[in-house]
């Protein structure tokens, strides 16, 4: 059965904004194409895989130009709401959404759109400690214009002729976005490389150092956003939300995009974590899953019809996931020899989006109940700056309670929800009871989030974050007037949630 949102007037795609060309190192891609559906040409990046900005993978919208004009509608196979000309073959039913929920914000948002250009939005690291100049792993600093992550690794890797597992970062970054970040290289051999050339990614340092550059090597990140579509002169407006939210907080939900641009990894996370290997492989290849841009249908049809090598040969070099496991596949290998096959960092960041589903759908009801910025009996705390964190006791004596909710108030501590795994410290009494609910609406239990699923993770995340540095101004240039926004945010935040508190519905690069 192929489901399809019926629109209420047919959509204009918008021409996809001409990239910027810079002169810097590295190859340009081929223009090699497998198949008269001209698949690649018809989409931007569909890996299954992580689409995130150290704040926000990537909400991106497989279709052609920008999704600034696309009508969205809930999807009558599942009630999501994603293009209003995106189709499944699935039988109706109901997913859970697992995006941002409710708005911090009493007031309307201004609206306005996101990411017009990838130089609406820029993103700085900002790095935890420098290179030393001596060891066998060389650090790249590196500025990227409207690549996707899968795509700079896969420059770096050719370019350098090493395997992904010899790449190191510190997050991942989004593709509609300027951005600027460390990767490092395991080159503990000094050799003649040559230039690295590409039109959107260049190498503006180098330096070594001792170790590999790990995920959360940094202490944050500065954002530099453009809003458009707006009056500038709302700009009085937008400083007083943005005090508001410095004074009380932002939800600190995980973006859209990290559940994919089908808004699905947390359901392939799911299949992951119950070692349901065919199900998964369906969902992330066949036509019955999650609904997906039209042009995919025949590359999918043909993986429901088997053949693999057929489908294979139609997806593009960056979507990774989806070629390795149909290479498998059709070399013979079962469902779980084909998953087993994509490279760990997808696997883990699958089982990070069934996570964020747990952890949003647990911050969506402390926001409703007007918690996610106090601390309640039986939370569990986290110390401001840091990762640690200590449990309130169900019971705790009433003058004990008003001391963490001064800390509390002076920012010193946040009530934390849950990244379920095996290290998670666990809470009681009602914030047991939320999070208990978050974990069934996801189809999940404690006891299922067990190595070797996880490796023994599971954490906390604060369930409210604080903007530093803000500032904000507004202007005219040639391509319309803008209100900017400026602000850092610790390491693993969404500069997008910050700006869905000001603006409401967001239009622009899938995000809502």
């Amino acid at each position: 059965m192929r489901v399809r949102a019926t629109p209420l007037r047919s959509p204009s795609r918008a021409a996809f904004p001409s990239m910027l060309r810079k002169k810097c190192w590295l190859r340009p891609r081929s223009s090699a194409r497998r198949s008269s559906l001209r698949l690649r040409q018809a989409r931007t990046t569909m890996t299954t895989d992580a689409r995130e900005e150290t704040g926000f993978p990537e909400g991106e919208i497989a279709a052609t130009g920008s999704t600034n004009s696309t009508e969205f509608l809930p999807h009558p196979s599942c009630g999501l709401l994603v293009p209003s000309n995106w189709i499944t073959n699935a039988t109706p039913h109901e997913r859970l959404d697992p995006r941002p929920g409710p708005r911090a914000s009493t007031e309307p948002g201004i609206g306005g759109r996101l990411k017009d250009r990838p130089s609406d939005f820029i993103v700085e690291e900002i790095p935890s400690y420098d290179p030393s100049g001596e060891g066998e792993h060389i650090y790249l600093g590196i500025q990227k214009t409207n690549m996707p992550h899968t795509e700079m690794l896969g420059v770096i890797c050719r370019h350098f002729n090493v395997e992904e597992f010899a790449v190191g970062f510190a997050g991942m970054k989004d593709r509609v976005a300027v951005t600027h970040q460390t990767v490092s290289v395991h080159l503990p051999v000094d050799r003649p490389v040559g230039e690295l050339k590409h039109d959107r990614l260049v190498v503006m340092w180098a330096k070594r150092h001792t170790n590999k550059l790990r995920r959360g090597h940094l202490r944050g990140n500065r954002f530099v956003i453009r809003m458009r579509g707006i009056d500038p002169m709302q700009v009085r407006t937008v400083k007083l939300r943005l005090e508001m939210l410095a004074k009380h907080g932002i939800p600190d939900y995980f973006g859209e995009q990290r559940f994919g641009y089908r808004l699905n990894n947390h359901i392939v996370g799911r299949y992951f974590a119950h070692a349901q290997w065919q199900q998964l492989l369906d969902e992330m290849l066949g036509s019955r899953g999650a609904p997906f841009p039209p042009h995919q249908l025949e590359v999918r049809e043909l993986y429901d019809r088997g053949e693999f090598q057929a489908a294979y040969d139609i997806w593009g070099r960056n979507d990774q996931a989806e070629r390795i496991a149909l290479r498998a596949l059709g070399r013979g290998r079962d469902a779980a020899g084909a998953v087993r096959a994509i490279p760990g960092h997808t696997r883990s960041f699958w089982m990070s989006a069934l996570q964020g589903a747990v952890y949003n759908h647990a911050l969506s009801q402390r926001v409703r109940d007007g918690t996610f910025g106090a601390v309640l009996r039986g939370d569990v705390a986290m110390l401001g700056g840091s990762s640690s964190v200590f449990p309130i006791a169900h019971d705790a004596p009433a003058d004990e309670l008003a001391v963490l909710e001064s800390r509390c108030a002076a920012h010193d501590i946040s009530a934390a929800g849950p990244i379920p795994g095996p290290g998670m410290l666990a809470s009681s009494g009602l914030p047991r009871e939320i999070e208990l609910r978050a974990l069934a609406a996801c189809g999940v239990e404690d006891a299922q989030f067990v190595p070797p699923a996880l490796d023994g993770a599971g954490a906390r995340r604060p369930y409210r974050i604080m903007m530093r540095d803000w500032s904000v101004d507004a202007g005219v240039d040639e391509h319309g007037g803008y209100i900017r926004v400026m602000f850092d945010l610790q390491k693993g935040a969404f500069a997008t949630v910050l700006c869905r508190e000001i603006m409401g519905k967001i239009v622009g690069d899938g995000a809502a």
